[in-house]
């Protein structure tokens, strides 16, 4: 009687391991231009995985770099995680992490990145104006001590891809050995993204015009 019992029962429950183990579909409502926007049912194992490291993440949405990233995805997931890191986990203050953000977006006219990011830094209380000056490639008229350091660090390293001593030592004194180096980390982070998307030609929202004008 016990071994009649014991074996349904067994059945039942590895049926439910089974079933339970099944992947869900997701709609990650990609979009692409160069590279033709992927569905769920078109990606590799792989692909899912990151997709799925990336919506259970903080992000909630996928537009942007991804859809370039699933391309390649052992290295899209270790390069989103880095991401997210950078964007959610950073000890920098919010404004300063968007700024330095602008600023990449900014070298490297990156309408898309520039249009979702000018709305997050406005959002987290960097001044109207700094965001103007950046996208008109000026110094901002108005800084405090740590968004001067923040601004000369990163139009130095930028441009001159080098940073001197002074500026050096002007940014760590406002930001700390860490946060310097999380700066460096933001560049490098949103450089990637940003080259990813003009690759790409990554459209903006509909009705969103370009704010950036083209460098010389």
């Amino acid at each position: 009687m016990q071994a009649r019992f014991v074996v349904p029962f067994l059945g039942v429950c590895a049926f439910s391991m089974v079933a339970s183990s099944q992947p869900t579909a997701l709609d990650p409502k990609l979009v692409g231009n160069r590279f033709a926007p992927l569905t769920w049912e078109k990606m590799t194992e792989a692909q899912q995985t990151m997709t799925r490291h990336v919506l259970d993440g903080p992000r909630t949405a996928m537009g942007g770099p991804f859809n370039v990233m699933l391309r390649s995805p052992t290295m899209g997931d270790l390069a989103q995680e880095l991401g997210a890191q950078i964007r959610f986990n950073s000890s920098l203050p919010a404004p300063l992490r968007e700024m330095a953000i602008l600023m990449s977006a900014r070298h490297w006219t990156t309408h898309y990145e520039w249009n979702a990011h000018k709305a997050v830094a406005l959002t987290a209380g960097l001044d109207p104006a700094i965001v103007a000056a950046i996208a008109a490639r000026e110094r901002p008229r108005q800084l405090s001590a740590a968004e001067a350091a923040l601004y000369d660090f990163c139009s130095e390293l930028l441009t001159a891809k080098r940073v001197g001593d002074n500026t050096f030592a002007a940014a760590k004194a406002a930001l700390g050995e860490q946060g310097v180096t999380e700066v460096i980390f933001a560049l490098g982070y949103y450089g990637l993204v940003s080259m990813l998307l003009n690759v790409d030609e990554y459209p903006l929202p509909d009705g969103v015009q370009p704010e950036l004008q083209a460098l010389r």
